[in-house]
């Protein structure tokens, strides 16, 4: 069996509550304040993310806000600024980097560095952690407070993140194990989701030192895949390879405000976020060849999700048709009367309350035929014109501003930053702020 490093090989940091505390450190009137980040201001939304001091009261991720201003009257509600979490996570990138190169940034709020030959002493690392936190609080913000974590592996980092919040530092040795972790529920581990959970209790796994002692083939049976024994083996400190990921889709979503909830509304939000996909689309190099529409409809609780094949394309304008052709196809099953159907049946959805283009059949323009732009019949010809409309327009709009020319109506109030969010797995370019 592999053996684990005897000597520490990382350093794991993770920022406090990271969206809440953006917010207290530029405003500062909401520093020791409870403050829930929210995607729209309306009651009937969630909390994206809380305060610890809004946790205090039990608020959290996901706690809808009429629920959240029952347990704690004096939260304050802040609009998610998408763009200014992508711009302190820059600034704490180069802080960070002044001290230690970032390994691998797993999330806009984590980053992972791994330790050289030099840096693995024990005392040396932690106070290497310890100049990384107090740099960051007096370079980006006395607000951004964050929880380090030091250990033999890259797993085992993060989760000594996690065993002292907030504003932590902790050194996982490897000869701590596995009696450190048995405070930890299972679910605590990362990467361990609701779902594998329930196979480890249906498998008689109910805690961290029943797991531990399993056979690393068994851990690959409960979860079906290879992927369990690798997590076996990172909970026991081995490392293991990491492949890359390839890119599969590009999109957008945005949940509307009330007042943009009508169909003719939410129409021109979605034109809005099929152009911003389409512009992240060409400066990343890529051609799609199929286009989604999600839409989730507000009271009803009723979905509509329907994509249909293009031919690789990457221009605005065959978007366009495609999610006017998807539109038509909505309206036809939802908002127009069926003749087939009686009074009663007529299905009435009501008004859209989130909306989400995909492009997907994702081909990089590396791996494009050679003669993509020579003469070819009126089509092809017809598509080339309109790839190049469109980039024209992206170079105007980057010189000259978001929305100098845009493609018929805009949606009023218009939401700047429509679309560009930052996600679990992704954290958006500066550039698509301004796309």
């Amino acid at each position: 069996m592999l053996q684990p490093p005897r000597h520490l090989g990382w350093l794991y940091l993770d920022l406090n509550s990271y969206f809440a505390s953006v917010e207290q450190q530029a405003q500062p009137h909401l520093r020791g304040q409870p403050v829930a980040v929210v995607p729209a201001m309306t009651d009937a939304t969630c909390a994206i993310a809380a305060s610890y001091e809004a946790k205090a009261y039990g608020v959290k991720t996901g706690t809808m806000i009429y629920e959240a201003r029952k347990l704690c009257p004096g939260l304050q509600i802040v609009p998610a600024r998408h763009n200014l979490y992508v711009d302190y996570h820059h600034r704490i990138l180069e802080e960070i980097e002044r001290h230690l190169p970032v390994t691998k940034v797993c999330s806009i709020d984590e980053v992972a560095c791994r330790l050289m030959k030099n840096e693995r002493d024990p005392a040396y690392a932690k106070a290497l952690g310890q100049r990384i936190k107090d740099g960051i609080q007096a370079n980006v913000g006395i607000a951004l407070r964050s929880s380090v974590g030091i250990a033999p592996n890259r797993f085992l980092s993060k989760v000594a993140s996690n065993l002292q919040k907030p504003d932590g530092l902790t050194v996982l040795h490897i000869q701590d194990l596995p009696d450190r972790l048995f405070s930890f529920q299972l679910r605590d581990l990362p990467g361990i989701g609701a779902n594998i959970a329930r196979r480890l209790q249906d498998a008689g796994v109910n805690d961290i030192e029943t797991f531990w002692h399993l056979p690393p083939k068994h851990a690959r049976k409960i979860w079906g895949s290879v992927e369990g024994e690798r997590f076996w083996y990172a909970l026991h400190g081995i490392e293991g390879a990491t492949e890359e990921t390839q890119r599969r889709t590009i999109g957008h979503s945005h949940v509307l405000e009330p007042q943009m909830r009508p169909l003719p509304r939410a129409r021109l939000v979605a034109r809005r976020l099929t152009v911003k996909a389409a512009s992240r689309l060409r400066r990343e190099g890529y051609f799609a060849t199929r286009f989604t529409v999600s839409l989730r409809f507000d009271k009803s609780h009723l979905r509509y999700r329907q994509h249909t094949a293009i031919p690789a394309a990457q221009d605005n304008f065959t978007f366009l048709q495609a999610l006017e052709d998807l539109w038509q196809d909505m309206l036809g099953q939802f908002s127009h009367p069926r003749p087939d159907r009686s009074p009663s049946e007529q299905v009435n959805p009501g008004q859209i309350k989130k909306v989400s283009v995909t492009l997907y059949g994702l081909v990089h323009q590396s791996e494009r035929a050679p003669d993509l732009f020579d003469d070819q019949d009126n089509a092809e010809q017809d598509r080339q014109q309109k790839a190049r409309l469109s980039f024209a327009m992206d170079q105007i709009n980057s010189r000259f501003g978001l929305d100098a020319v845009v493609m018929g109506s805009l949606p009023r109030p218009l939401a700047k930053f429509t679309g560009t969010k930052v996600a679990f797995t992704r954290i958006p370019e500066k550039a698509e702020f301004h796309e």
